[in-house]
């Protein structure tokens, strides 16, 4: 468990080395956590972490991965988790097998299909290639594999192939209140800040006090100024959902920080692509949309335009139309893309998966192209670069 952790934190970039790893390993040794988990939180940050600029990504990672823990044992560090074991039934796939199932030739061949099924089928299915069903090969069902597939009545993505899902899903909305690591995001997106002089003259002026009442001949001459004020305007659209739930944390602090930063601000939710319909609550975004016309038409081309997603889903549901995972789009989503970007020419792309992974994934090598490269990890050195491509 704890090397699992250690490879973590150097595949993601934080400089540890063999040598900090056996200290650790020593300090557990010596029982100096006490196995209690704060105490080895503080252990691994000691010995593992040399530069104030890893903090954040070490504690984001720290979090994901002993999520749930509470005391580390030498039961814990070979403890199976739970979730390995929870469904027995649930058929698993060797490379060999995935590789032989092969799609049924796109989207609409899919969609065809299933409304055949749907007459067809009569009862209950569970391993097969055809039928709607569970543990199977089949397009249709839940808990199987196929790489082009329509999921039903799965609780949670797996295998994230899927080009629709029949199910009604609810996400959560991003929290705006989250402070804990959110301050080296403030000091980045600080750089977008454009400050202006505005409303009634409040504040002194001391450099032009002092140079008038020189002028006067000591005689005291009060000059005043009027408050500075950020007035950069930001509009932020963050998918949200499905893969995307793997970087809630992340998410919520940028948005934290974002409102604390700008004046200016609006945020929106979609899901994978932008389509005709955006939303402010999650809980709500089957009854309360919002035509995405009408934040085209609402916000001038002045607002600079920030989306924060993984890019990573079907090529349709960029591409074609009814392509959508979870509707019927009457236009493709990149119809809808290039919309906001002939609105808003300040726009940019953050991504929380690593860029080194990027070229594995077919989509978002569309929205990278989408966006004339200025496709940006979600990292502190991304939203700083984002921040100058913005500028």
């Amino acid at each position: 468990m704890l090397l699992d952790f250690f490879l973590l934190l150097k595949k993601r970039g934080i400089p540890v080395s063999i040598t900090e790893y056996l200290h650790l390993l020593e300090a557990l040794k010596k029982d100096v956590a006490s196995k209690n988990i704060d105490n080895f939180y503080y252990l691994c940050q000691a010995i593992l972490i040399k530069k104030e600029r890893y903090l954040d990504d070490f504690d984001h990672l720290f979090g994901l991965y002993f999520k749930g823990i509470e005391t580390i044992s030498d039961e814990t560090i070979y403890q199976i988790p739970e979730a390995w074991l929870r469904k027995n039934a649930e058929r698993f796939f060797s490379k060999e097998e995935m590789a032989k199932i092969q799609s049924m030739g796109g989207l609409q061949a899919l969609l065809e299909r299933i409304k055949e099924l749907f007459k067809e089928q009569k009862g209950r299915h569970q391993g097969g290639n055809k039928w709607i069903g569970t543990n199977g090969s089949s397009p249709y069902g839940a808990y199987g594999y196929n790489p082009e597939g329509i999921r039903i009545g799965q609780h949670e993505s797996r295998h994230r192939r899927a080009v629709k899902v029949w199910d009604k899903r609810q996400f959560k909305d991003l929290k705006d209140d989250v402070e804990l690591e959110t301050r080296n995001i403030k000091l980045a997106l600080k750089r977008l800040r454009r400050i202006t002089r505005e409303g009634q003259a409040e504040e002194l002026d001391i450099a032009q006090t002092i140079r008038k009442t020189s002028e006067n001949g000591g005689y005291l001459q009060l000059e005043m100024l009027a408050q500075k004020k950020n007035n950069v305007k930001v509009l932020l659209l963050f998918d949200v959902g499905g893969s995307m739930d793997d970087h809630i944390e992340r998410c919520s602090q940028l948005f934290s920080a974002a409102k604390y930063e700008f004046r200016h601000l609006a945020f929106y939710y979609f899901h994978n692509c932008v389509y005709e319909h955006l939303w402010k609550q999650n809980k709500r975004r089957w009854d309360e949309t919002v035509a995405s016309y009408e934040v085209l038409n609402k916000y001038n081309s002045d607002y600079k335009v920030i989306f924060v997603g993984d890019a990573s889903m079907s090529p349709y549901e960029i591409m074609m139309q009814h392509g959508a995972v979870e509707h019927y789009n009457e236009e493709a989503g990149i119809v809808w893309l290039e919309r906001f970007k002939k609105q808003f020419s300040n726009l940019v792309w953050l991504n929380p998966v690593p860029k080194d992974e990027w070229a594995f994934t077919h989509s978002i090598q569309i929205i990278q192209k989408f966006t004339e490269n200025k496709m940006f990890p979600l990292t502190l050195r991304g939203i700083e670069e984002a921040i100058l491509a913005l500028k």
